[in-house]
């Protein structure tokens, strides 16, 4: 009698779970119906996730705003040239990064010449190669522009999309040479860069405190009102041989 009721309560049991089972079941279709437009829930994670790997970021675009300041401070600033330099140094960065190799950095500024560098030693200790192909810039916009302390910067966000996976590196066995496991699959990523460039007064002219907005006419102490003029508005004389200036790409940084 006792072994009767045991079976009766483990078929009641099976019963219930077999219930719980198709209800959580018909929900989680349910779910994916609504979210994904299919039954199975993993066949729709996965579709998404190759939707976002396909589709460009959005990016920061505040070139509308920026851009007329910009070209109030610097009438001869091209926008069409600093995107096309920000775009071909990240490139050269990710290239540099894939061949564990600064030397091609041939234009790079010394400051995003030691992030990559950093970037490569870190790659080194952990014992792996990134690799980045079928580069693709989409989108390139004025992210921000400000004013610093004896300098302006310029941040450009880049929309990036490119085939990415790490090879990892297992030491051989004279500790010289590195022995390459099979690759990774490579799959397609979608990304946003932030890429900024500097103007910065020559330090030994700037005086303490004084900022890039507020350079003085070196004959008559006029402020000059724009940071790109090459001669004062005021009294026509030349500024540019005095207030030495250069626009440089110092950081690159994934967003």
């Amino acid at each position: 009698m006792g072994s009767t009721v045991i079976i009766i309560l483990l078929i009641v049991i099976a019963a219930g779970g077999g219930f719980l089972y198709l209800t959580i079941r018909r929900k989680l279709r349910m779910i994916s119906r609504l979210a994904f437009g299919t039954d199975s829930l993993i066949d729709g994670i996965r579709s998404q996730e190759d939707r976002l790997a396909t589709t460009p970021k959005s990016v920061s675009g505040m070139t509308g705003l920026c851009l007329p300041q910009i070209q109030r401070d610097f009438p001869e600033f091209s926008l069409a040239e600093f995107i096309q330099r920000s775009e071909n140094q990240l490139k050269a960065c990710l290239a540099a990064v894939e061949m564990q190799d600064t030397s091609c950095l041939k234009q790079a500024s010394e400051d995003l010449r030691n992030q990559t560098g950093l970037r490569i030693e870190d790659d080194k200790r952990r014992g792996v190669r990134e690799h980045f192909q079928k580069i693709t810039v989409h989108r390139t916009e004025i992210a921000r522009y400000q004013k610093r302390e004896g300098c302006c910067v310029i941040t450009l966000q880049s929309a990036v999309g490119y085939e990415y996976w790490e090879e990892v590196l297992k030491e051989g066995g004279s500790g010289k040479e590195n022995k390459k496991s099979p690759f990774e699959e490579p799959r397609m990523r979608q990304t946003r860069y932030n890429m900024e460039f500097m103007y910065i007064q020559d330090r030994e002219k700037l005086q303490p405190g004084q900022t890039a907005a507020a350079v003085t006419c070196p004959q008559c102490g006029a402020p000059v009102s724009r940071l790109g003029s090459k001669f004062c508005e005021y009294c026509g004389s030349g500024i540019e041989p005095i207030n030495i200036r250069v626009w440089s790409l110092n950081r690159i940084q994934e967003d």
